[in-house]
Order: structure tokens, then sequence, then C-alpha cells
């Protein structure tokens, strides 16, 4: 049967917890001449034609000759971040004067034993790790589309120009890493440079040689097999994927001949043995369980509980807008007052200052969003029922002082009258007598304030209460059985006597009795 080609060239993307330095991919190179594929397209017909002779080509000795072993077959098995060093760079790095940078001296050092040892073990078969000079160019040159007239957008340059492996850091002062939080200002430009993807990756490149057998050593017979990419996340991606039991892949050169390749990729890690893979399993559980007692050690496991008698309160607050005030750049300044047999712990402050807060139009009115959270803690000495979140709007007002002046100096430079003694909005705290007067005291009504509070009670009369109800409620499920079906019986044996009773009593009477009974019994009955 012809071969069937592998036709699924697209990404495939796995996630690993082991070292990635345990990963090996076998790949298998091989040109197929004309003889093979003359054969296999002669197969092809010969198999939906139903017959055909091939002893000719069964005699043709072109066609019966197999793969070279160096030339048109090779097999390699590579390791994550393998150097094998191709025919140009092998031939390129054995010359010292070529070297430029510390990474071309370490490759003239590997050259060189390479040289002492044998030779590469490699022929057409090479790689580019994430260190060499390709990957940076081969990510620059990446296309985003599969269109020839594809035209690279502001954001695709600015892709193709970072560095993704790699991150430059540098330090200020010796004091450590340098950086701007806020931008108060953001241009356009800026917005657009800092709206890209820099996760760090490393890239591998699993390349060959399909050069002429006498000539290679050309960068432009020089094709990508396949690109792993691993991120910091244990990611790994791979272009094209493992074939695994799918057919080989198909490559085809252009040139003075046009040749046409095979190439597989098999995923040939060592596999975890049994014994190693309990081992991990049991570190792993060891791990999380050490990991857990530390957690508890730091919650802890006593519930910290109010007093006996007392109920706790947490108020978490917020301080939301203010409407229907005259001027902008308002500003809230709360105080809490407690009522009787209410307290609040002594580092408690009861008081507070939001933000200043310029106005918006809303459906012609002037609000301010402050969005001002505060929390408090407080303790009543007697019970009550939790009511969960309140909305309160509050109508405010202000004092007033009769005179032009008073009003220009509010007008330009702000301020009005304030109250001495808080306390004097309702009944102040220094009045001794029965009647209040506030003869001769002005105000003048003002905006609205929206406060939203959460409310949550803690108290042990709470646990104390449920408990006791789920154990009179254990007790009735113990006791109810048994009692519910004597209940029904008695119920039952009561109706059948009764039952039996009339209808003797029905039998006893006179047929123009028993008829007016009946008829009774009907009307009575609808």
């Amino acid at each position: 049967m012809a071969e069937d080609w592998n036709q699924d060239v697209g990404e495939a993307v796995y996630r690993s917890r082991d070292p990635i330095k345990n990963l090996r991919i076998r790949v298998t190179l091989q040109r197929v001449t004309p003889a093979i594929a003359l054969v296999q397209r002669v197969q092809e017909e010969d198999a939906n034609r139903g017959g055909l002779e091939l002893q000719a080509l069964h005699n043709n000795p072109e066609a019966n000759r197999g793969p070279h072993p160096n030339e048109e077959k090779e097999e390699v098995v590579i390791s994550w971040q393998e150097k094998l060093y191709s025919q140009f760079e092998y031939e390129l790095y054995q010359n010292e004067a070529a070297c430029r940078t510390p990474l071309d001296h370490q490759y003239y050092q590997d050259v060189l034993s390479l040289e002492r040892g044998g030779g590469r073990k490699n022929r057409r078969i090479f790689t580019y790790t994430d260190h060499d000079r390709y990957t940076n160019l081969e990510e620059h040159s990446q296309s985003v589309t599969t269109s020839l007239d594809e035209t690279p957008t502001f954001l695709v340059e600015r892709m193709a120009n970072v560095r993704r492996r790699r991150q430059d850091k540098r330090q200020i002062d010796g004091v450590g890493m340098w950086h701007r939080f806020i931008t108060w200002k953001p241009s356009d430009d800026f917005i657009r440079s800092n709206h890209i993807i820099n996760t760090p990756v490393q890239t591998m490149y699993i390349m060959a040689d399909l050069g002429p057998g006498g000539n290679l050593g050309l960068r432009e017979h020089e094709h990508v097999l396949c690109t792993v990419r691993v991120d910091a996340n244990g990611v790994i991606t791979l272009k094209p994927d493992v074939t695994g039991t799918k057919g080989p892949y198909r490559l085809e050169v252009e040139g003075e001949k046009r040749q046409l390749w095979r190439y597989t990729l098999q995923h040939v890690s060592e596999s975890v043995q049994k014994e190693e893979q309990e081992r991990e399993q049991h570190i792993y559980k060891d791990l999380y369980s050490r990991h857990k007692e530390y957690l508890n050690s730091l919650v802890g496991s006593d519930f910290e509980m109010p007093p006996a008698g007392t109920l706790r309160v947490f108020i978490n607050g917020e301080i939301v807008s203010a409407q229907e005030f005259e001027y902008d750049n308002l500003y809230v300044h709360f105080f809490v007052e407690l009522p009787k047999n209410w307290s609040s712990p002594g580092f408690q402050e009861l008081s507070g200052v939001t933000q200043t807060c310029r106005t918006k139009t809303r459906a012609r009115d002037s609000v301010a969003y402050f969005c001002y959270p505060f929390n408090f803690e407080l303790f009543l000495s007697e019970e009550a029922d939790s009511e969960g979140m309140h909305v309160l709007t509050a109508q405010t007002w202000r004092p007033v002082e009769l005179g032009v002046l008073t009003e220009l100096k509010r007008f330009f430079i702000g301020g009005s009258p304030e109250l001495e003694d808080l306390t004097y909005v309702r009944v102040p705290e220094t009045f001794q007598g029965q009647r209040l007067s506030r003869l001769g005291f002005r105000t003048k009504s003002s905006g609205s304030l929206t406060v939203r509070l959460h409310c949550l009670h803690h108290s042990r009369s709470f646990l104390d209460g449920r408990s006791l109800r789920k154990r009179m409620q254990s007790v009735l499920d113990h006791l109810g059985h048994s009692s519910q079906q004597s209940s029904i019986q008695n119920v039952l044996d009561a109706f059948q006597r009764a039952r039996r009773r009339m209808q003797q009593a029905r039998d006893s009477l006179p047929l123009d009795i028993l008829n007016t009974s009946k008829a009774t019994l009907e009307q009575s009955t609808a």
C-alpha cells in the first residue's frame, strides 16, 4: 500500500510537571527516491483497479535497492537543548578566528572535542538551541497568518521585537528592581506598546540539511523539522506534533532535482518506573500533608468566641455617594455614637474622614461617588437577630448664620458655621432638664448621604441554641417512628369499630326508618 502522509502540521500543547531535561525525541529522516515513489503510485493504482503486474518493477534493480545508510536515512535521538552542529557550524567553529562571543568560543571547544573523539554523530539532522542567533531571528520573522500578502500590525511588530526568554533586569542604585506602578497620563503609544504578552519561553529547533550529498553546509538547504517551546509553567508546545501512530511528515525540496523527504518524530523519553512513581506520589502526599499542617498552625483550631452574654457585631460599611449639595469637592467627616448597652474595643476609632471627591451630573443631579469603606467591631450585652445588609439614606442640614457677609464668605472661600458640640443634633450630653428649646437656632436643609452597611452577628448563644435544637430534633426523630405508627394504628382501629357498629344498627332498623336515615345521611354528607 502507498504511504499515508501526515497532513496535520499544526501545534500541539502538552503540560508536564516533570523536569524538561528528561525530554527525548527520536527523529528519523529518509529520502524517498523516484523509484520508491513510482512503486507507491503503482500500488495505489493497483489497489483501485484490482490488479496489475508488478513483475517488471520487482525485477528493476533501482527499485529494489535499499537506502544508503549514510546518505538516504538518518536517525538521531535528541535531548532538550542538546546542541547538534550542522555541517556549516562544524566547519565554521573549527577556526578560532571566527569566534567573537563567549558562546562562539564555547562552540569552538566543543567542536575540538568532537574532532578528537572521531567527529559528530549526526550528518543532516542538527539543532538550534535557545542561545543561538537563529532562534532570535526566527522569532522576529514569524508571521501571524498564512496569507502571502500579510501586512504586520503595530502589535505584531512589537511582539516580534520582544525577547521572551531572558528578560533584562536592571537595578537602580543597587536597591532593587525599579517599576513605575502608575502612569498618570498614558499616551496612545504607551498604551499600545505595553499591550503585549511577555511570558518567558525557551525555544529549540530541530533542523535538517536537505542539500545534495556532496554539497552540505549551505544555509538555503536548511529546513525546520520541529519547533519545541517550553514556558515556566511546564507547558510544552510542539510544531508539528509527534507522529505516534500517524504517518510520516512529507517535505519537498525544489532545486535542480525535485526531492521528496519523509521524517517522523517519536517521543522516547524514559518512562518512570513503578517504584519511582510510587515514591514520588508518597513524597507529594507527605509534602501536601506538611503544608496543610503548616496552614492549620497559622489558623489555629480554636475559634475565638465573644464573652458569655454578649453579642459581637462586625459592621463593614461603605459611604457610597452624596448628592444634591450646592458646591463641588465634597468630603465627609463622620462620627459613630454608640447607644446604650453597646461598646467597642479600646483601639477602635469611631470616626473617619473621606477623601475629597468631585461631583458628576447624573439625571440632573450632582452626585459625588466616594466608595469609602469603613468597618467597626461592636459588642452588645443583649442578643439581637442579624438583619444582614442595610442601605440608609440620611438627609442632612447645616446651621445658617444670617447676613450677606456670611454668604459671600461661604461662596468665595468656603466654610459655614459648625457645631461646637456634635451631640446638639439630638439631645446634648450636658442637658439636664426636661424640655430642650432650640429657639433662635437656624438651619437649612442640604443634600442627602447614602450609606451601605453589612452586619455580622457573632455570639456564643447562637452556637448553644443551635446545638440544643439539634439535640431536640434527634430525640424527636428517635421517638417519632414508634409513636407515629401507634397513633395511626389507633385511628384505623377506631374507624373500623365505628363502621361495624353502624352496619349492625342499620340492619336492625325498619325499612321506612332506614330510607329516612339514608336520605338524612346523604343530605348531611352533601
